[in-house]
């Protein structure tokens, strides 16, 4: 309990900038055996001064307070605030916090002091309330936690998948090839002293790779965009991974994106694979190895911590060529269905997935024939897994058709799927969009 027992004693409240102080107090006045409850409400404090918030009780009385509600109501504006109690000769502090905008601090026979935070919750003394997670799907800024002094901070980033090229439109009786996936985005992980961080950090998302855009009857697909780099401030970056390129109608191979490494974007893929981002693999990678595109089905497109390998087509082209997996990268992007010269259907392939170490896994591949449908999206990331492939689109020999397009990467750094062929007069479908970065930051 607080008392005030005599004339002179009182409550007074110290803030120490210019904001919006509200305080309001209840007590119960003791004289003898009558008890008289009262309150208060202090007019906003919008200045830096002391400010008398519990008055004097009258002669032979005690006040015991029973409530005392100090918020902090200023949208922007920290405020140090001190709680004394005098007795018109000595000045003694009960109790000193920082609230940051939209916190309070509460006395109450009942509870003693509690902090209470902006969203309206007690902040508790043990380690477990002592947490703060932020999420970005998009740009925005990271905010040091102000109802609780962290010590560390921890920041996960994923860089943007590329996207899946747009599959051809087959000209004649030759081979057409879909559109090659996108190569996923890699993810970092920065640990930092509290200390050395400002209170507030820009948080950049990446971008996904634009979709590769289907080309005139007849015509080669065009190819995937590069990924978008995630940041947070200086501190950290996410590489994204390459662009798929367009279905030729050609012998010529069709390479998938490669994907983002721990120290560079992957390339975008070409007649070849597009090179995974610095330090490259040319396969199965290890640690933040940015995997190279593959040109046909493989095994050996997966990451540890870098983007997967988007999945390209072969000469000739050789059916279910799916986007490789990463361990925590994004996914890449599966191949789009394609034609051999007779012709002949040669299905796409799948996404990749986040989470595996092995071909597959992510946006399904579209279906072929008389109807090609799209290739299925890629899933979002989320605190565990980065971001999946999306699926090639599905491909057709029904005169006059289209193909389908490529699924979606996941955000958080899923390649897109390439576009399956489509029967000229019929287009090639096309690539799909890569996935967003994605940032998640930890401080306790």
């Amino acid at each position: 309990m607080i008392n005030l027992a005599s004339t002179a004693d009182k409550l007074r409240l110290v803030t120490s900038a210019a904001g919006t102080i509200e305080a309001h107090a209840s007590w119960v006045d003791l004289n003898g055996s009558t008890v008289t409850p009262g309150r208060t409400n202090t007019a906003d404090i919008t200045t830096a001064t002391t400010t008398d918030v519990v008055p004097s009780p009258a002669a032979s009385t005690v006040r015991n307070v029973k409530l005392l509600s100090i918020y902090n109501v200023h949208a922007t504006v920290s405020n140090d605030v001190t709680l004394t109690h005098t007795d018109g000769t000595t000045e003694q502090r009960l109790i000193k916090a920082t609230l940051g905008p939209g916190e309070g601090l509460i006395y109450s026979d009942a509870n003693g002091w509690q902090r209470i935070n902006s969203a309206g919750t007690p902040v508790g003394s043990n380690l477990s309330a002592q947490a703060d997670i932020q999420t970005f799907t998009a740009g925005g800024t990271w905010t040091k936690p102000t109802a609780f002094t962290p010590k560390i901070v921890i920041v996960e980033m994923i860089g943007a998948g590329g996207g899946g090229g747009a599959g051809a439109s087959l000209a004649t009786a030759t081979v057409a090839k879909g559109g090659g996936g996108g190569g996923g985005g890699a993810w970092v992980r920065g640990v930092f002293a509290a200390s050395d961080l400002a209170a507030t950090v820009a948080v950049g998302i990446g971008t996904g790779g634009t979709a590769g855009v289907k080309g005139a009857a007849g015509a080669a697909g065009g190819a995937g965009g590069v990924g978008g780099n995630s940041t947070f401030g200086s501190h950290l970056t996410a590489y994204g991974g390459g662009g798929g390129a367009g279905g030729a109608i050609s012998a010529a191979v069709t390479g998938g994106g490669g994907g983002g490494g721990s120290g560079g974007a992957g390339s975008a893929g070409t007649t070849s694979g597009g090179a995974g981002g610095l330090p490259t693999a040319a396969t199965n990678g290890a640690g933040g190895q940015g995997v190279t595109g593959t040109v046909a089905v493989s095994t050996t497109g997966n990451a540890e911590f870098g983007g997967a390998a988007g999945a390209g087509s072969a000469n000739p082209p050789v059916a279910a060529s799916k986007g490789g997996s990463s361990l925590r990268g994004g996914g890449g992007g599966g191949s789009g269905g394609g034609h051999t010269a007779t012709p002949a259907i040669v299905a796409g392939g799948e996404g990749g997935k986040s989470g595996a170490y092995s071909a597959g896994g992510g946006g399904a591949v579209g279906t072929d024939g008389a109807s090609p449908t799209a290739g299925g999206s890629g899933g979002a990331a989320n605190s565990s897994v980065g971001g999946s492939g999306g699926g090639g689109g599905g491909t057709t020999i029904t005169a006059s058709t289209s193909g389908g397009d490529g699924g979606a990467g996941g955000s958080g750094g899923g390649g897109g799927g390439g576009g399956g062929v489509g029967m000229n007069p019929g287009l090639g479908g096309n690539g799909g969009t890569g996935g967003s970065g994605y940032c998640i930051v930890y401080s306790f």
